[in-house]
C-alpha cells in the first residue's frame, strides 16, 4: 500500500512481538510491534491494531494459532516475526521452520494484505554462550530473505546491522530486546516498510562504552546463565512453555486510544 496507508494493523508472533522486555506484565508491555502502531497511527489516526503474538511459540504455533484470527480481521498489514524458539530447541530444521513462515506470507498476500518480516541478529554477539546456534540463525535468516522475495515480502534486515548486537539493545535476560532496541525495531520496520518520516537512522551505532575487562565479563555470563539459561533449560526439560495459558494481550483491532488493560497473569517475564 503506497505511502503507508494501513488502518488495519496485525501483529503475529512470539514474546519479541509481544513486548517482553519493554514494560512487564504488571504495568503492561509495550514492545516494537506497539511502538510500529504507534507510527502508524500518527500517519494515519484511524488506525486499528491487534496483537495475537503469544510468548514460547514456535513458527509452527504461530501459524497454527494466530494465522487464522489474523485473516479474520481483514488486515491491511501484517508483521510476521517467528523462530527464535525453534532457533533454542534440540531439534532444529530450519527449512521447516521457514517453511511454515513462507505458509503465512503466502496465505497473507493472497488475501491482498501488505505482510513485513525480519532477519535475526547474531546471537553469539549477544550472549557468548549462544554461539553454537549462530550457523542456525544463519542459514535461517537466508530462508527468510529466499521466502520473503518469493511473495513480495518487506524484510527489515536486524540480521545484517552491527547496532543489533550491541548490549544496550538487549535486556539483562539477553533473549528480549530492552526499551531502546524495541523502539530500534519498531524503526526499521517503519524503514523497511518506507513508511513517511522514518529513515535509515535506526542502524546508527551507541555512543562507545568501556569494555569490560575478561574477569568481569565472565563472571556476567556465569551470572546469566544461573539467572536465565538454567531455569529456560529447566523448563525444556519439564515440557512447559513460558506461554502456557497465555492468550494474546490484543486480540481485536481497536484504536490506539483504546489499550486493553495488561492481563492477569504471572509478572515474570520469561523467555520468549
Amino acid at each position: 500500500m503506497p505511502n503507508g496507508e494501513y488502518l488495519r494493523y496485525v501483529a503475529l508472533g512470539d514474546s519479541q512481538t509481544e513486548g517482553l522486555g519493554d514494560g512487564d506484565d504488571t504495568v503492561g508491555l509495550r514492545g516494537w510491534a506497539d511502538r510500529l502502531a504507534e507510527h502508524l497511527a500518527a500517519v494515519n489516526p484511524g488506525l486499528r491494531y491487534a496483537n495475537l503474538a503469544v510468548r514460547g511459540r514456535t513458527a509452527d504455533q504461530v501459524r497454527s494459532e494466530q494465522l487464522g484470527p489474523a485473516l479474520a480481521l481483514s488486515p491491511d498489514l501484517v508483521t510476521v516475526v517467528a523462530g527464535v524458539n525453534d532457533l533454542l530447541r534440540p531439534r532444529f530444521n530450519a527449512a521447516e521452520v521457514a517453511g511454515h513462515l513462507e505458509e503465512m506470507f503466502a496465505v497473507l498476500t493472497a488475501a491482498g494484505t501488505h505482510v513485513v518480516t525480519m532477519t535475526f541478529p547474531d546471537v553469539g554477539k549477544i550472549a557468548p554462550l549462544a554461539r553454537p546456534i549462530r550457523s542456525r540463525v544463519f542459514d535461517l535468516n537466508t530462508r527468510i530473505r529466499a521466502a520473503a522475495a518469493r511473495h513480495g515480502i518487506a524484510v527489515a534486515e536486524t540480521g545484517r546491522q552491527a547496532v543489533a548486537t550491541d548490549p544496550r539493545l538487549w535486556s539483562t535476560d539477553r533473549l528480549h530486546a530492552s526499551p531502546l532496541g524495541h523502539e530500534r525495531i519498531a524503526a526499521a520496520v517503519a524503514h523497511a516498510i518506507h513508511l513517511p518520516g522514518s529513515s535509515e537512522a535506526w542502524m546508527l551505532p551507541l555512543p562507545p562504552q568501556a569494555v569490560a575487562a575478561g574477569w568481569q565479563a565472565a563472571g556476567a555470563e556465569v551470572r546469566w546463565a544461573a539467572a536465565f539459561l538454567g531455569p529456560w533449560l529447566g523448563r525444556r526439560l519439564r515440557g512447559q512453555s513460558s506461554g502456557d495459558g497465555r492468550t494474546a494481550k490484543r486480540s481485536q483491532l481497536l484504536p490506539m486510544t483504546a489499550m486493553p488493560a495488561p492481563p492477569a497473569n504471572s509478572a515474570q517475564r520469561e523467555s520468549s
